[in-house]
């Protein structure tokens, strides 16, 4: 086992690319996308304001508008036209038009009509502004009924509108450093180890080296030192970047680090050892890379992170589950944000441990083939 360790460290330090495949892209990914995340979520995202009422109500929207650090002004115009210009254009991803005779309507009783449009193609930035632009224009509405209509009509009468409190749990900010990165890094440093792994494999093949790669060594060694090598790489920087997300940028882990990190670890293993099944039984470099775009390249797409599996079609929810990220995804909310009781993690990662085994038993088999096949 030491010695085919061994061999895979001397392989990775002869062949550069391969090692900068291992230290250097990490690396990059790492600065590049904490860089990115940083700033937590978007701010001060411009906005128009169609006001075609010019009265104390559209006045009060606009002040509670400005007021919001989500949100930046860009166009106050009456006309429609010219913000739906900016719309398309990109210039500004949303709008508030308050018709003519809003405020009449209001103190009537009656629908106010006031609309917001914004762009919800881009999906984080549309649910941003949207919630903050209904937000702003509710409150705004509300205190011009309380303090300027109710207390110039009925001064005597103490009105007060109902209390509802929001509590959002675990992200109540919705910092995108705390959502998307602790997804997004695994997710993009699993498709390291799927490239990396497959190449070393593949460079065996190429060049007929089964044989050297099996000197004094069993199957299972063999898979096992290769496969251990890399993703021992992989999740040092991994340890790397969870201290600058902890201890440097103070987002605490709530539940089981442990179990958090052997989890990620099985990540990795796991991936490493499917490719290499994948990459003996193809025994083509150009169609594995092909099926580690489709396998490994979903992983972040299909775990029910960015988009929800609820009521998905049927061959969604079987390939989230043909994939080891939708189990660690599953852990890593558990252990990471909510903190839940170590129990109830382990389903998860007892799967991640199956798509272990599952990964080990079909390189061996493939290994055996093709070793049979150098014999003769």
């Amino acid at each position: 086992m030491l010695k085919a360790i061994w061999r895979e460290l001397t392989y990775l330090k002869t062949h550069l690319w391969d090692l900068s495949m291992l230290t250097i892209t990490p690396l990059l990914i790492i600065i590049i996308f904490s860089s990115m995340l940083m700033q937590g979520k978007p701010e001060h995202l411009p906005i128009a304001i169609i006001d075609q009422d010019q009265t104390q109500l559209s006045a009060n929207i606009t002040d509670y508008l400005t007021l919001n650090h989500s949100l930046y002004i860009q166009l106050h115009t009456n006309n429609q036209t010219d913000a739906e210009k900016a719309l398309n254009q990109t210039n500004i991803w949303g709008y508030v038009i308050i018709p003519e005779g809003a405020e009449k309507r209001l103190v009537q009783g009656q629908d106010a009509q006031i609309a917001i449009t914004y762009n919800q193609s881009f999906f984080s930035i549309g649910n941003t502004i949207s919630s903050a632009m209904l937000q702003s224009t509710a409150e705004a509405t509300i205190d011009f009924l309380k303090n300027n209509h109710f207390r110039n009509n009925i001064p005597y009468l103490d009105i007060s509108t109902p209390h509802i409190k929001i509590s959002p749990l675990f992200n109540p900010t919705l910092n995108y450093e705390l959502f998307l990165e602790p997804f997004l890094i695994p997710a993009l440093l699993h498709l390291i180890i799927c490239c990396s792994i497959s190449f070393s494999v593949g460079q065996e093949i190429k060049f007929k080296t089964i044989r050297q790669w099996l000197d004094h060594t069993s199957f299972s060694q063999a898979i096992f030192a290769k496969a251990i090598v890399h993703t021992t790489i992989l999740f040092g920087w991994s340890l790397l970047w969870l201290f600058w997300l902890t201890v440097i940028r103070g987002w605490f882990i709530a539940g089981n680090i442990f179990l958090l990190l052997a989890a990620l670890f099985l990540l990795y293993l796991s991936y490493a050892l499917l490719i290499t099944a994948m990459t003996l039984a193809l025994k083509d470099l150009t169609r594995t890379f092909g099926m580690i775009a489709i396998y490994g390249g979903s992983s972040l797409s299909f775990a029910g992170v960015t988009l929800p599996l609820n009521n998905a079609p049927l061959f969604t929810q079987f390939w989230s589950n043909l994939i080891p990220y939708t189990p660690y995804v599953r852990l890593q909310t558990q252990q990471w944000v909510v903190g839940s009781p170590t129990q109830i993690s382990i389903p998860p990662f007892l799967i991640l441990i199956l798509f272990c085994m599952i990964g080990y038993l079909l390189s061996l088999f493939c290994l055996k083939k093709i070793s049979k096949q150098a014999e003769i």
